[in-house]
């Protein structure tokens, strides 16, 4: 029999809001985060909005020296990691060094985190020293700080984790596949805890250069950018870009209630495909997708019906919000008309490997909660999208099971879901 796998800490960075409470909050209220570009001159750009995280001060987490060594999305994400390790009581008090280490088995413990990109901004600001003043003025920690795998590398030398650490690549749904490597972990009995989930920190020139080459990103509404991500609307044109870390501690169900802990959710299935059809545009047919969905709720053990709410991948571009829509029939059935469906990223823009773990929280928030988190800006449904995405206000209701999806390009499809915990 698998082992069950809890969920006993959260911990979140994003645009709107910079803790759980917070984000929570913000969620509830339908708040937006998207504003104009404040990291970078966007003089000569299309695009100038973004999801940016306002007044996040590293210090709060990370000691100051450290932090200068990190790049902003590792900031992101040892942040995220203190605050779901704190709520998880995992962290013992500062050592001689000035050093909080987990009190889990460190070598039981694992860190598994998505990112889709890496330390842009170092990459960015390197080329130009080079290029300008020669190879001898980069910085000499160029490479350390550009690379993805540093957010896992930086956790687990902050904590004193030395089971695995690994980082997941895949794109857009790089947080969520972390988070089903880190439960099959578990699962498997190589880890008794992991620390995981997803974190980027893209809002740079050449990031927002590249995504406008590719039509990608909301260029009708940068003069009101708070409706500028509006997913499954008819008036959509593009994601909006955005930033950000969600990072969750999971523990062996046995392991949590051993040392005591609060059982949040349980993480109760993990699938991932891929479409093999196109290196930026999902399947139109949606098999790939739908095929992830059913098998994330055999894996859960569910069954489609048992699922009340589905936080969707809901970009707000013309191809996503479509396909996914008619993903979900397929996958689902009838039972799909009768799923609430919603995209956060309405609020929080699009935080590409960060937004698996950000959206796998704002699911286990509602659960606990009792309510339905908002599409905010849907005011007319596109072409294809004529399911209940919970328009612009939060609703009540319970849920006992959700599901997660993220699609990332080159095909990639994860999907997680998360129940009500009963011992």
């Amino acid at each position: 029999m698998m082992k069950k796998v809890v969920v006993t800490g959260m911990g979140v960075i994003s645009p709107i809001g910079k803790t759980v409470e917070e984000f929570c909050e913000s969620l509830k209220a339908g708040k937006s985060g998207i504003g104009p570009i404040t990291q970078f001159d966007t003089n000569g750009f299309d695009v100038t909005i973004a999801g940016e995280v306002k007044d996040f001060d590293p210090s709060l987490y990370i000691d100051k020296k450290e932090a200068r060594k990190m790049a902003r999305f590792v900031q992101f994400a040892a942040a995220a990691a203190a605050q779901a390790l704190t709520q998880a009581g995992l962290l013992a008090e500062a050592d001689g060094e000035g050093k909080r280490r987990v009190k889990s088995d460190a070598a039981r413990t694992a860190v598994v985190i998505g990112n889709g990109i890496g330390g842009f901004e170092v990459i960015s600001e390197s080329h130009k020293k080079m290029f300008d003043s020669g190879p001898r003025r980069m910085p000499p920690l160029t490479v350390p700080m550009m690379i993805p795998n540093m957010a896992a590398g930086n956790i687990s030398m902050m904590f004193g984790i030395n089971g695995p650490a690994y980082t997941q690549i895949t794109a857009c749904a790089a947080g969520a596949d972390a988070l089903g490597q880190a439960l099959d972990l578990i699962r498997a009995g190589r880890a008794d805890v992991a620390v995981s989930g997803g974190t980027e920190a893209v809002i740079t020139p050449f990031a927002v250069g590249g995504f406008q080459m590719l039509k990608a990103l909301s260029t009708k509404r940068c003069g009101e950018p708070e409706k500028a991500s509006r997913p499954f609307d008819a008036d959509r044109d593009g994601f909006v870009i955005a930033e950000g870390a969600g990072i969750l501690i999971l523990e062996s169900e046995e392991h949590a209630k051993k040392r005591g802990a609060k059982i949040l959710a349980e993480f109760a299935g993990y699938a991932g495909t891929a479409d093999a059809y196109h290196i930026t545009s999902p399947d139109p047919q949606g098999l790939g997708c739908s095929a992830a969905v059913k098998a994330a709720l055999a894996d859960a053990g569910l069954k489609g019906e048992d699922i009340q709410y589905y936080n969707a991948h809901g970009t707000s571009t013309e191809i996503n919000d479509p396909c996914e829509t008619k993903m979900l029939k397929l996958a689902f059935g009838d039972h799909a008309y009768k799923l609430k469906v919603s995209s956060t990223k309405s609020m929080h823009g699009h935080c590409i490997g960060g937004g698996g773990g950000i959206e796998a929280i704002a699911g286990i928030l509602a659960m606990r909660d009792g309510f339905f988190p908002p599409t905010i800006n849907f005011e007319n449904p596109g072409e294809g999208c004529d399911l209940d995405y919970v328009p612009n206000k939060a609703q009540k209701g319970e849920i006992n099971a959700f599901m997660s999806g993220s699609l990332g390009f080159g095909g990639h499809n994860a999907m997680v879901v998360f129940k009500k915990y009963t011992a």
